[in-house]
Parts: structure tokens; sequence; C-alpha cells
């Protein structure tokens, strides 16, 4: 192929390498040029273009794609269209995508202009989820290239598809156990059944001793058994692995190197696999059990090779239910963000923006940036619907970062899934606050920012005002950072405030600031009165 800039009179059936616009004339890139395309050109003006002009032995890019992309369709994947060079491979069902690495490996050693990417190894993927895309970088690719790289593509991936649909659950019990942790067990297990399409055939309940959980352990019927003791297993002699011995199975393997869902062990019993699952499984955040737990369904063969290839890439997530958190406490508490949530729509103003009512000289979102600013936490990140210059006007000469939410119409879910990425890798935590908040000051995050000790378990911080009303803002350490990014809808870290209720430190603030928030015309009305009143 050559690429290069030619005299318009020689661009005829060549390929544009860049597109042109002349007044309301347009020639996209990629497109053959006809006779009829080189004579508006030359009535535009146009003297030379840049072109690519295939030669002898030369494939197209689409068909090129369309001819490797065929190669990699296998039972479970199918192929799309060619377009702009690229093709896509689609699981057509959910599964764990299994990749012969070494294939996909050469396979991009074959020539620059063919590239395959892949999604890892192993991966569980859901039905039309695409699990690898091939792109033809230049406009065309050699056609011996182009032989090589489907003969290597060829069987290089497959959908490993549920085979396990007969799943025992079993959950041990200990004496003052509360009940509502069996329930969040059981209900998190069937969670990740369902994202493979597959539910519990059976739930049995034991005591946390060895002799009743070899005897459930014999007697359930499901292709897999799934062990969540009341107690984590803490040695391969422990409660769980000793009673799938006394049941006439086999431990594999006790400990992974994938953290969090480490503490988990594998086994077999009577021809089926056996999986005695960590702690963390009652949250939904992903971890190690998760990986095992999909290839054994997937039918898969998990066995030490496997578990033990698991370490690169471990996960190494930051999980709320871990004693501490990996960072040194020592320095926890040092670097404090705050996000402020001010991309809300008004709805309730009739027209009327509150982040732009005067508040003190200001307007509001100002005067909630400035609290935030003079107080010892920091950086200040101020999170806006896109393109407001209305609000980013009102904010202009101060020292704070603006993140702007595409999500924002969502409600306050949609602001944090967007601010928590822009967060600077050595934040400890973040307060978050609303900007609608004309009493908050800067000792309200001080007092947040003072509070904060995950030594002593404190670390999600929450405002109360003088006479113990809930309000904001609220700080978090970073362990709960994944979970902020993963919240939902306008009620924001609601729900996590709720679930992990025993790390929740309420900290008294001045006055009734914390929990004033205005929302309509007559509640600025009024609070103005009041506050003139008291002035």
């Amino acid at each position: 192929m050559r690429f290069g800039a030619v005299a318009l009179a020689e661009a005829e059936g060549a390929i544009l390498a860049h597109s042109l616009r002349r007044g309301e004339l347009r020639w996209r890139k990629g497109m053959v040029l006809s006779a009829a395309d080189i004579g508006q050109m030359a009535n535009a003006g146009i003297v030379e273009v840049v072109v690519a002009l295939l030669e002898a032995g030369d494939v197209g890019e689409n068909m090129a794609a369309a001819e490797i992309g065929a190669a990699g369709k296998s039972e479970g994947i199918f192929v799309t269209s060619a377009f702009a060079g690229r093709v896509n491979l689609v699981a057509e069902q959910v599964g764990v995508l299994g990749i012969k690495t070494s294939e996909i490996e050469a396979f991009n050693r074959i020539d620059p202009a063919i590239t395959l990417a892949t999604l890892p190894r192993f991966t569980r993927v859901d039905r039309g989820q695409i699990v690898a895309t091939l792109k033809i970088i230049p406009y065309a690719a050699k056609q011996q290239s182009v032989r090589l790289a489907a003969e290597k593509l060829a069987g290089a991936l497959r959908l490993h598809r549920v085979q396990k649909r007969r799943i025992s659950l079993i959950l041990t019990e200990v004496a003052g156990l509360n009940p509502a942790l069996l329930e969040k067990g059981r209900t998190a297990v069937e969670a990740r059944l369902a994202r493979l399409g597959v539910g519990l055939t059976e739930c049995r309940f034991v005591p946390h001793h060895q002799e009743p959980l070899a005897e459930a352990i014999r007697q359930v019927c499901g292709d897999i058994v799934l062990i969540l003791g009341a107690s984590a297993t803490s040695d391969i002699a422990d409660t769980g692995p000793e009673a799938l011995r006394m049941a006439g199975g086999e431990v594999l393997r006790f400990g992974i190197p994938v953290d969090p869902g480490n503490l988990l062990f594998v086994g077999t019993q009577g021809g089926r696999g056996v999986l005695g699952l960590p702690g963390c499984v009652r949250s939904l955040a992903l971890n190690g059990a998760d990986w095992v737990l999909e290839r054994m369904i997937c039918g898969l063969k998990v066995d030490e090779d496997m578990l033990v290839s698991m370490g690169v890439g471990g996960l190494l997530k930051e999980v709320p239910a871990r004693p501490l958190p990996r960072r040194a406490v020592a320095v926890a508490g040092r670097n404090v963000a705050v996000i402020l949530l001010a991309a809300g729509r008004s709805k309730r103003m009739q027209g009327r923006d509150k982040m732009l009512e005067p508040v003190g000289g200001d307007k509001m979102i100002a005067h909630a940036a400035k609290a935030a600013l003079s107080s010892t936490a920091g950086p200040v990140f101020v999170v806006l619907p896109p393109q407001d210059k209305a609000r980013r006007a009102a904010l202009d000469g101060l020292d704070v970062r603006i993140i702007e939410a595409p999500d924002f119409a969502e409600g306050m879910g949609g602001s944090l899934r967007n601010a928590i990425g822009y967060m600077p890798p050595d934040t400890d935590a973040i307060i978050i606050a609303l900007a609608d908040m004309p009493e908050i000051t800067a000792a309200h995050f001080d007092a947040l920012k003072t509070a904060y000790d995950p030594a002593q378990q404190r670390e999600i911080c929450r405002a109360v005002t003088e006479e113990g009303h809930l309000g904001h803002p609220v700080l978090f350490g970073r362990r709960f950072f994944e979970n902020l990014a993963g919240v939902a809808g306008d009620a924001g870290a609601r729900d996590i405030l709720r679930e992990y209720a025993e790390f929740v430190t309420l900290v008294t603030t001045p006055g009734e600031g914390a929990a004033l928030d205005l929302d309509t015309p007559a509640a600025w009305e009024n609070w103005r009165n009041l506050f003139s009143r008291h002035s």
C-alpha cells in the first residue's frame, strides 16, 4: 500500500486518508474517491489530497477484518460485520472466556497492521458482551499476513458455558449469631449465581461443628457444594476442611493469592467440587471466590496450577470488612479531600437555581466552597453539570477543582461515581458535602477530619447537629471508596451508611447547620427572615 499526498488528478479510486470540508461539501476519511468526488474537489479549489493506494497483494481493511474475524467464530462466540477495519467478537451467552494466551501474543506479532485486543483470560461475560476486538490499523493489510492471522486466531478463543446448574449451599451457625447475617450470606450467594443464570438447588443450616457439617456435605445433592461458615476458616485443619475430609472428600488447597477472598478452601467429594467460601462473600464486591465459583460452574478444572495463576492481578481491593485498611494507620487522616456536590437541578425552586441564591454576599455554591477551603481539609472538588457556565462562573477565583458529571440527572449517585475517580492516589478519606446548606462552616469539615481514626474504627464520620439531628457532611475512609464508586440513583451513600453502621461515628457540629438544606423559594425566604432576626 502506498500512502501520501498525490495530485488530485491521480486520486481517483484511492482511499481518502483525512476528512475534508469546503463550505457545505464534505468528504469523509476512508471513502474511495470517485470521478464525481474528484470533480467536486477540483471545483472547490483542491489540488492535492492525502490518500492510500492499494497495491498487488493488499487486502482492504474491511475485507481483511472480515476474513480474519471469521476464523475467531466458535461455539458461544459470534463475529460482527466489518466496519472501518474493525470486527468485534461477541459472547452469545453467559460464560467464562477461555483464551490461549500464547496464540494471541503470536497473532499480534504477525504484522503491526493487524491487532487483536481481548478481555482478560477467564473473565465472566454476559450475553452480548464484546470479548475481543480485531482492528486493521491502516487501510489495508498484506494478504499473507491476513492468512497467517486467521490461522492463529482459529481456536484461540472459546466460551466456557455454564455446565453445573445444581448448587447446594450449607450455612453454619454458632450460638448468638445474628440471623440477619445468615440471610445476608444466602442472598449474596444467590446474587452471584444469578449472574451466571443459575439458582440455588437447596440451602441447609447446620451447627458450626465437624460432624453435622460432614453429614450435610454427604447428604446435599448439588453438582457443586458451597460452604459458608459462621466463623472464617483460619487453617487447613479448621472446621470446614476437616468436615470435608470426614465426608470422604479431599481438600485440594486452603488459601489463594487473591485479596479479598484469600481465606477459602477448594476440594472434591464424590466427584463434585466443594468450595469453602470466605466471609467477604456476604458483600457483593468482587473477590477471589467469584473467580473460583465462576470457573467451577462453567466446568473448568480448578486445580493447584489454576489457583496459583490467580496471583498476578489478584485484585488487591479494599473492602470494608477487613479489620484494618492496608494504608498504615500512622498516616491515615492526613489527606482528607472534599467533594462538594453541586450538580442538582433545583427542581423545586420554580425556575430559580438554589446554587446561585445569595448567602452572606456570595452565591450559595461559592459560600459552600469557601467553607471547605477555609478548613484543614483539601483539596476541594466541586461536581457540576456539564457546561454549567453560571455555577462555574460563581466559583471563579476560588482554588477548587471542577468535575463535570455527565450522569448528574441521575442524582447524587451519578455525581459520586464520577467524582471518586478523580481522587488523588494519596487520599486517605473524603468528606462528601452538599452545596445547598447555607450554615455549613469550616468547623463542620474540621470536626469530621479530627474524628476520623481507622485505628478506633471511626472510618465513617457523620455530622449531627447540636440537638442530635443527622445531617451532612459525611466523611468516608479509603476502604469505602470502591463502594462509593458503585452507588446509583439519588440515595447517594445512604445504603453504605446503613450496611456498615458499625463503622459510623456521629460527630456533633456547631448549631443546626448540618441538617439545614433549602430546596424551595419558601424555605429560602423563611431562612432569610429567621437569619435576619438573629443577626
